[in-house]
């Protein structure tokens, strides 16, 4: 088993799911299904992680940058609105995720943070390009704030 799971490892998933279905629990190979199963919840709360970011990038930016033309801001509304419905979705599949969304609140913001001064530093066509002590070090948003499907920030 542990050959088919280096050599084709969707045969080797499906082959772990038969055994499953027909409770043959002693042919199972635990090792690497364990192995699977610590790295399906390391990428759920990567993507969760993820999207949150952007979420909080794409907010700070509608709020720092209040003054960008509003091509570029409608941009931004539709990245919140998207990274919002996904983080959102996430938290109503992972009820969990909850306690993990106060936990990396402020990492995100710092990521967060990072990004949008990025892509600020690389506006053009006359835009206004924020110092960085425009974004304050701390994340200005309530967790209800980042979910409420009504909020983008000061620039409603």
């Amino acid at each position: 088993m542990n050959n088919l799971y280096e050599q084709d490892f969707n045969l080797w998933r499906e082959s772990i799911i038969e055994q499953i279905k027909e409770h043959r629990f002693h042919d199972i190979d635990w090792e690497h299904l364990l192995l699977e199963l610590e790295d399906m919840g390391k990428a759920e709360k990567r993507s969760f992680m993820s999207n949150l970011t952007i979420l909080i990038a794409h907010l700070l930016k509608l709020t720092v940058q209040s003054d960008a033309p509003e091509m570029m801001k409608q941009s931004w509304y539709s990245s919140v609105t998207e990274h919002r419905f996904r983080v959102k979705k996430d938290l109503d599949e992972n009820p969990s995720f909850k306690n993990y969304i106060t936990e990396v609140i402020s990492k995100a913001y710092a990521d967060a943070r990072k990004l949008a001064i990025k892509e600020s530093k690389n506006a053009k066509f006359g835009v206004r390009k924020p110092k960085e002590e425009e974004y304050p070090l701390d994340c200005p948003f309530l967790l209800e704030q980042l979910l409420d499907e009504d909020f983008y920030g000061n620039s409603n």
